[in-house]
């Protein structure tokens, strides 16, 4: 019953603040405040503030809530012991391997299509110059950038 009255009067006077507002010409402010102002008197009307006040000073909603968290420690202390525990990273490994296992070692090669004619391969270089066909490269790049 408290509630209701001071959830009205906090509408009236959110009204009455808007009233003035728009008396000194800031229809736009004033007209937000009117839309604050009656939101806890339409809480009022749609019965929400009885029925939040019941749930608030009822004994066992705050045992009903004190249940949810608990069961919510519940959930975060077997997940951080499951992250911990060595079982589970076996676990994951073993699914890792069986994953890589299970992909075809000529999966990621490119299919040639049956009209598709094989290109010829370059000649093999020589090791040493792989290093400076590296070089060569970056030098080409530095002096296209001028530098």
């Amino acid at each position: 019953m408290i509630a209701e009255t001071i959830c009205s009067a906090v509408s009236a006077a959110g009204l009455g603040i808007a009233a003035i507002t728009a008396y000194r010409k800031r229809f736009l402010a004033a007209t937000r405040i009117a839309a604050y102002s009656l939101v806890p008197l339409g809480l009022v009307l749609t019965g929400a503030v009885e029925w939040a006040v019941d749930t608030a000073f009822s004994f066992t909603a705050w045992i009903g809530f004190g249940l949810l968290g608990g069961a919510w420690l519940l959930l975060l202390a077997t997940r951080a012991v499951e992250r911990r525990s060595g079982t589970t990273r076996k676990e994951r490994k073993a699914a890792k391997a069986a994953q890589r296992e299970a992909v075809a070692p000529a999966a990621s090669a490119p299919s040639l299509g049956a009209g598709a004619r094989p290109t010829a391969r370059p000649a093999a270089k020589p090791k040493g110059s792989a290093t400076t066909d590296d070089f060569s490269d970056i030098e080409a790049i530095l002096k296209k950038h001028g530098i």
